[in-house]
């Protein structure tokens, strides 16, 4: 994936400095941003190039951050070569979703240590970057959600599918079909190589956005969606569109501030609110259309 990565500062009082860390986090995730570090002075935040803006950016600090606070960025291109390698190098441990789910790193796991069938689902990814492994809350949400589910011979569209892990696990959980798309070509061709990783044949994966779905007549049993809060509200009549009359729409990637909002322009495209569910700040919903 290519990022941007903006280097807050913060002007506030020392002893409001990691307050102020945490709303400017909030902010930035609202425009798109998907992971922070502290910095000395503040945050330096990570988002993927085609979803930068500035003026979402702006505006968002503006409305969360408090009245004597300033704050100034700098944006630059993260290096692609420095961002995969160091994750490729590092690795990740594996990620016990449930006692029936863990995801494994592909290239610095021996896969032959688990020959047999001990009732554990186990799917291996190979990420260039710590995004759609399974580590964050909303990825972590979905899956569980997944696992709750009768997928047999069902539809699943995934969108905004990363490294695949959302369309390969309703895939191994029985899903006929999975049909995936992401705005970023690298994470395109990734989660068609981890889908072949993992056996998974029935699973196509298509570059582009929301937009791709105009060209598609199927209709789907259960669409997917683990992307920021702003991309969900615009491409919620798209989801619609694909949506089967009893299927299930379950969507992440936003706190549970920001649930009502969701379940506003849901309810705009006809769709009802069945549950939420947390993790620390951040939610996962789910909608029908009865």
């Amino acid at each position: 994936m290519k990022y941007y990565v903006a280097n807050f500062s913060i002007d506030c009082e020392g002893d409001f400095l990691q307050t102020a860390r945490e709303l400017l986090s909030a902010a930035a995730c609202e425009a798109g941003f998907e992971a922070f570090e502290d910095i000395e002075d503040g945050v330096a935040g990570y988002v993927q190039r085609p979803l930068y803006d500035k003026a979402a950016l702006d505006a968002a600090i503006a409305e969360y951050m408090p009245e004597g606070v300033g704050v100034m960025y700098e944006v630059e291109e993260v290096p692609d070569q420095d961002w995969n390698q160091g994750w490729e190098d590092e690795g990740f441990e594996p990620i016990g979703v449930s006692d029936h789910l863990v995801i494994y790193d592909a290239k610095h796991t021996d896969r032959e240590m688990f020959a047999g069938d001990d009732g554990v689902m186990r799917i291996f990814i190979e990420a260039r970057n710590a995004f759609g492994t399974g580590t964050h809350q909303t990825t972590r949400m979905i899956l569980r959600r997944l696992l709750g589910m009768d997928l047999k011979g069902k539809k699943v569209l995934d969108c905004g599918c990363g490294t695949g892990i959302l369309g390969i696990v309703a895939s191994r959980l029985g899903a006929k079909e999975v049909f995936g798309y992401d705005i970023d070509e690298w994470s395109a061709d990734n989660a068609e190589h981890n889908a072949t990783l993992n056996g998974v044949g029935n699973m196509r994966v298509v570059l582009g956005d929301a937009s791709v779905l105009a060209a598609v007549d199927d209709k789907y049993d259960v669409v997917i969606a683990n992307i920021n809060r702003n991309i969900l509200i615009n491409d919620m009549a798209a989801f619609r569109k694909c949506m089967a009359d009893d299927a299930k729409l379950i969507l992440s990637g936003f706190y549970e501030a920001d649930v009502p909002m969701i379940e506003e322009a849901a309810a705009r495209c006809g769709l009802h609110l069945r549950d939420v569910v947390t993790d620390e700040d951040w939610a996962c919903v789910m909608f029908a259309l009865a």
